[in-house]
């Protein structure tokens, strides 16, 4: 029997049947956004269910007692990162096995993480469901079968799958070439004549306005075993930051002042600063890095300060952090980018 309360959908499987883990195996295809987050057994960190949601997402937590990655073992810095990643990557669905067994404090975890993410929650309940959490108690509709529990892992769920990033047009927005019409021009007379890559534009231009004017510098190449260690690491401002400096190898300092408008709505462009604006060229974004800075600027929204720079917090309180990794990763040739961020 299945309990469903507004997007949250309650299996309840008295008899421990095995085809409800099975199916929740099964279903685990982050790729279309439906992900299985299994709870590690009777750990008492505080943040044990977040990392669990993380490692679901496909990311590691690098180990040992002075891990960079320490600042996860917070409550909050782990539901968000796992927040950013959920909404970046697309997810629309999380199923969790043997959810009778989480507290009620992570059971309200999971519920904040599903208003945040707008991704629907299912949660397989292997006890009587007297024993069901104040937040859970209300149900609209009940579904009993094996039939309809599969029928519900096949529904698209209430977010699109994960997000497409197409090609960048490099020197006019989409609209503007299906129109067959040039791009307006920038205030400050930066006109199409001076469309070349790296070109210098109106400082305060960000990368949708910047594209319509000049062509991207092409991103550095980084071999695909670096691009997957990148994509791998936990944090969305550490896999943001690190994968910018990898494609474009820009100084840290760039990085400082890069707001939200400065990524493209598609993420397939990034807009870097200089020192008093004096160079602030634009540079493509490779399709591997597209879901990091996505992530990145996903958890730059959750918190709540559009106005600001997207990198500082890791540029800044967890500079160490930052550097650790860039040194746990010496293929990237990151390391002397970051030993500038602490003596």
């Amino acid at each position: 029997m299945a309990l469903v309360y507004g997007d949250v959908t309650i299996v309840v499987d008295e008899r421990d049947d095995l085809f409800y883990i099975q199916a929740a195996l099964q279903a685990h295809q982050p790729g279309e956004g439906r992900i299985t987050v299994q709870p590690t057994p009777a750990s008492g960190s505080p943040a044990a269910l977040a990392q669990d949601m993380l490692y679901a997402l496909g990311k590691r937590l690098a180990p040992g007692p002075n891990s960079p990655d320490v600042w996860l073992d917070s409550v909050n810095a782990a539901w968000l990162a796992a927040a950013a990643w959920g909404v970046a990557t697309g997810v629309r669905h999380v199923m969790v096995p043997r959810a009778h067994l989480l507290t009620f404090r992570r059971i309200d975890q999971l519920l904040a993480w599903r208003e945040l993410t707008g991704a629907q929650l299912t949660l397989l309940w292997q006890k009587p469901p007297r024993g069901l959490p104040p937040a859970l108690a209300r149900v609209e509709r009940h579904i009993s079968s094996r039939d309809q529990f599969e029928a519900l892992l096949a529904e698209p769920g209430p977010i699109p799958a994960r997000p497409s990033f197409p090609p960048a047009l490099p020197a006019m927005t989409a609209a503007a070439a299906a129109a067959g019409q040039p791009p307006a021009p920038l205030p400050g007379g930066t006109g199409a004549a001076s469309m070349r890559p790296g070109r210098r534009t109106h400082p305060c231009a960000g990368a949708l306005a910047t594209a319509q004017l000049v062509q991207a510098v092409p991103a550095i190449e980084v071999a695909s075993e670096e691009a997957a260690a990148l994509a791998a690491l936990a944090h969305p401002l550490i896999a943001g930051t690190l994968s910018v400096l990898a494609f474009t190898r820009a100084g840290l300092g760039s990085l400082r002042f890069t707001r939200d408008l400065d990524i493209t709505g598609d993420v397939c462009a990034i807009k870097l600063h200089g020192v008093g604006h004096r160079s602030c060229p634009l540079y493509a974004v490779p399709a591997w890095a597209r879901p990091l800075l996505a992530g990145a600027r996903a958890h730059h929204r959750l918190t709540g300060q559009p106005g600001d720079s997207v990198f500082t917090p890791v540029l800044v309180a967890e500079a160490r952090h930052l550097r650790t990794h860039a040194e746990r990763l010496p293929r990237l040739g990151l390391t002397r980018l970051a030993a500038i961020l602490v003596p």
